[in-house]
């Protein structure tokens, strides 16, 4: 009977956290979701421990946003230290080569920076979270095992350089979801004709969130410490506000109520896009949509008070 009356509140929102280098994302998500008293909570994708920054943390019916966030492009800031690789990519993992590192100057690298602009093919690391027969990778790494991976296509948007050294270099990189920054910072240094590892990895946006939408889970703590509530509430995103390029389709009484019951519907509207989200006569959210060029609309994740 305990266990039934700490489910926790059913509440709403996004809350974005500048996630602290040394923790999982999960253990971030948990501690998040017991500081608001939450029933149900979700984040957008992982971070590696090591890595910190912009971490949207979706609670009660906003978790069925959080897979379109995680397709969002990305931005991160990476140092990569040159000379040393490790098994993991980054500063977590042994050492398992040393190498002399050639001299370079900013133009060489900037020249080698802009080969990686655009669409390519990466293979992922074998330490990271995807499954392979069911065990994550992550997993069969630690047990010395690799196995073969399939690449996966993404898309570098913009490098740019922020600080160079003779042995190691900073990085602003704006990516598309799937890209791997540890084995971008790899591949980088293979052109520079030695090796490379993270030693700092700071995701900076995600979605249209940034690091000034940010707070620390101490931040969060503090407020909780209040026990109001209402307090760390106001620090809450308003979940239509989560997909800002998605075009709005606002709909009448009658529109809604179709929808509602998971029917589709046809509208007039002056854009074409596959997806939208979908405001009621009360201009209340209802959910994400779909729109055929026809102007059909389709439900897709509906928000329960849309279906009650």
């Amino acid at each position: 009977m305990g266990r039934r009356n700490r489910k926790g509140r059913d509440i709403t929102g996004i809350v974005v956290i500048d996630k602290p280098s040394g923790h999982s994302s999960n253990h971030v998500l948990q501690q998040v979701k017991r500081l608001f008293d939450a029933k149900k909570a979700g984040h957008t994708g992982s971070l590696d421990p090591l890595a910190s920054g912009v971490l949207p943390i979706c609670l009660g019916e906003a978790t069925k946003l959080s897979g379109y966030l995680l397709d969002a492009d990305k931005q991160y800031a990476v140092t990569c230290k040159l000379g040393i690789t490790t098994d993991s990519g980054d500063a977590d993992g042994e050492v398992i080569a040393e190498q002399p590192i050639p001299e370079f100057d900013e133009a060489g690298l900037q020249t080698i920076l802009n080969s990686f602009i655009g669409e390519q093919d990466q293979v992922p690391p074998m330490f990271s979270a995807l499954k392979y027969q069911g065990q994550p990778l992550y997993k069969l790494a630690r047990q010395g095992i690799e196995v073969e991976r399939k690449s996966r296509r993404i898309r570098i948007y913009e490098i740019q350089l922020l600080d160079c050294s003779y042995d190691s270099f900073t990085l602003s990189v704006r990516c598309s979801k799937g890209t791997y920054i540890r084995t971008l910072v790899e591949d980088i240094s293979h052109k520079l004709g030695t090796g490379g590892h993270v030693t700092m990895l700071r995701r900076t946006a995600v979605a249209g969130y940034t690091l000034d939408d940010a707070v620390s889970i101490e931040q969060l703590a503090e407020r909780r410490e209040t026990g109001d509530l209402a307090v760390l509430d106001k620090l809450l995103e308003a979940a239509e506000n989560a997909l800002p390029d998605w075009p709005v389709v606002n709909l009448d009484e009658a529109a809604s109520k179709t929808l509602s019951f998971g029917q589709s519907i046809q509208v007039e509207q002056d854009f074409e896009c596959a997806n939208v989200r979908l405001f009621d006569q009360n201009e209340k959210f209802m959910g994400l949509g779909e729109m055929s060029p026809d102007g059909v609309i389709k439900p897709k994740r509906l928000f329960a008070s849309a279906v009650s």
